[in-house]
């Protein structure tokens, strides 16, 4: 290919074209090739320039493309040129369908360390530090041993809804809350102390005082008080909460990547305390944390490992004192941490997404547990929220029922009143389809929450259970006396049974049959049993059929 050049032209051998316009690849795609630091053009395979940026038409002319790109039919290898202003340019070239890619680079550009060293450490967003110089000059504050200094405080800072604002009203503001937020939080700074960006909604500052905790606690108030304040982004009118977490460094473990931790862990601690808030890390948090996290680790090799058991709860029906069916009640048998009672367990479960895979164990143990009983008594399980929010519920009692082929109305699932919290529908829908399976559904812990009638009007339950703290009142509650007395009516009315749990007392005993239940639940009958003492307690009661 021998090409000749003229001004704002190239040519092939004698016959001159014009440059060809570059084709429409949109406007954002030819601003960031514009933003390149190297120059860069498309030579098409007629030798004109089909696309050149702002830096390569910088860097050369016509003349020098022409110069350059002679005899690179043969050969792409990068070259080296020197221009007449004393320039030199490194090119490479590489095919393309369209011809040649090629790129163009000044070596005389010279490259400041400095300059690349506080690049690296400053966030560009902001202007501020990033957490990479913040950790570096905490790690300078803990090596140094002069007590004179004052006491180091970190403390990261939490601004609330930005993630909401920049997916509804985009990136443009949510880029230019955060330089606000910035210009704030400088204002807030005293001479010494050190703020950065490390990305998302989170800031840190760095701050020496002598009077600490009250130095630190009074800029946490200053830097809420201010980054509080309403913004106006882009004629939006934005307010963003805050919360500030902080962590003195000891003076006997001066460790940065602790300390910058426990601020992280305190600013957790403060967002649970409500807008506005700032709180201290003490060590009994950082003690939660490992605690749960060794909680999480364990969790999730106690399925695996057969950790889980299964105890059976009686409930016992009035009407002919006979043990007429079993809550499944779950228990973690750690070798590490003990007995773990399910209202630790489960809520991590929950968190760290396992609720799905325990819950499907639970079905699936309990329904062939429950097919080898000598008689045809119900089960009962608990299904969470979160588990009846996934998809696969159905069929996994489905599952279930087929391969331990229990009679599906042996089978019995107790959801809690937040199950039907949802409006679009779903829940009832899944519970209409657990119904037609031949499962029945009762509600549990009626009474408390989110209890409504219309709940009851919206899906037949099969049960109502009456909760606990009604139950486990004094006699003279007459208050929880009369609420259960309506809670049996209404069932009654209704055609549901009506089963009060957490029955302990031969008085709390007497007072729900006499307002009415249908069946009692409760260590009065009988504690939590493995599935092998099943048949031991319903002969028990088969053989007393007057209260104990």
């Amino acid at each position: 290919m021998a090409l000749a050049a003229s001004p704002g032209r190239i040519v092939a051998g004698s016959g001159e074209s014009d440059r060809a316009s570059a084709p429409d690849l949109g406007a954002m795609a030819l601003e960031a090739l514009d933003a390149l630091a190297v120059g860069v053009a498309v030579v098409g395979t007629d030798s004109r320039i089909l696309l050149e940026n702002r830096r390569f038409r910088e860097l050369l002319g016509s003349s020098a493309m022409a110069a350059a790109l002679q005899g690179w039919d043969d050969d792409l290898a990068s070259r080296e040129i020197a221009l007449e202003c004393g320039r030199r340019v490194r090119l490479a070239a590489a095919r393309i369908p369209q011809g040649l890619l090629v790129s163009a680079e000044d070596l005389r550009r010279s490259v400041d360390p400095k300059r690349v060293a506080d690049l690296a450490r400053t966030d560009p967003l902001t202007g501020l530090g990033n957490r990479a110089m913040f950790q570096e000059r905490l790690a300078e504050l803990a090596a140094r041993r002069d007590a004179k200094a004052g006491t180091v405080a970190a403390l990261t800072v939490g601004l609330g809804r930005f993630k909401d604002i920049r997916e509804s009203l985009g990136h443009p503001v949510g880029d230019a809350l955060q330089r606000l937020a910035a210009d704030r939080l400088r204002q807030a700074l005293g001479p010494d102390d050190l703020a950065a960006r490390f990305g998302g909604d989170e800031f840190g500052l760095i701050h020496v005082g002598q009077a600490q905790p009250q130095s630190a606690a009074a800029l946490a108030e200053r830097v809420i008080e201010l980054l509080g304040r309403p913004y106006v982004v882009e004629g939006h009118l934005l307010n963003t909460p805050v919360n500030v977490g902080i962590a003195l460094m000891p003076a006997e473990k001066r460790d940065s990547s602790h300390t910058l931790r426990g601020a992280d862990l305190a600013l957790c601690r403060a967002r649970q305390a409500g807008h506005g808030t700032f709180r201290f890390f003490e060590a009994a948090m950082d003690e939660q944390v490992q605690t749960r996290r060794r909680l999480e680790l364990d969790l999730r090799r106690a399925l695996a490992m057969r950790e889980f058991v299964l105890l059976y709860q009686p409930q016992l029906n009035l009407a002919s004192h006979e043990i007429t069916g079993f809550e499944v009640l779950l228990r973690w048998y750690s070798p590490q941490h003990g007995i773990v009672p399910p209202s630790v367990f489960i809520p991590l479960a929950e968190e760290f997404g396992l609720i799905g895979a325990i819950g499907e164990w639970i079905i699936r143990t309990a329904c062939r547990e429950a097919a080898g009983w000598q008689r045809p008594l119900s089960v009962a399980i608990n299904v969470s929220a979160a588990q009846f929010g996934a998809s696969n519920l159905v069929p996994v009692i489905l599952s279930a029922l087929g391969e331990s082929r229990l009679d599906p109305h042996r089978l019995e699932l107790e959801i809690t009143e937040s199950v039907l919290l949802k409006d679009d529908g779903s829940a009832l829908d899944v519970l209409r389809m657990v119904r037609q399976i031949g499962v029945h559904v009762s509600m549990d812990d009626f009474g408390t929450g989110y209890s409504s009638l219309s709940r009851l009007h919206s899906f037949p339950f099969d049960k109502i259970k009456v909760d606990q703290s009604f139950v486990r009142v004094g006699p003279s509650d007459a208050s929880a006396t009369a609420i259960v007395r309506a809670i049996a009516a209404l069932g009654r009315s209704l055609g549901m049974a009506i089963i009060a749990e957490g029955v302990e007392t031969a008085e709390q005993f007497d007072r729900v049959a006499a307002a009415g239940c249908t069946d009692v639940q409760g260590y009065l009958i009988s504690p939590p049993v493995p599935a092998d003492r099943i048949a031991d307690v319903v002969r028990e009661h088969s053989a007393s059929p007057a209260r104990t």
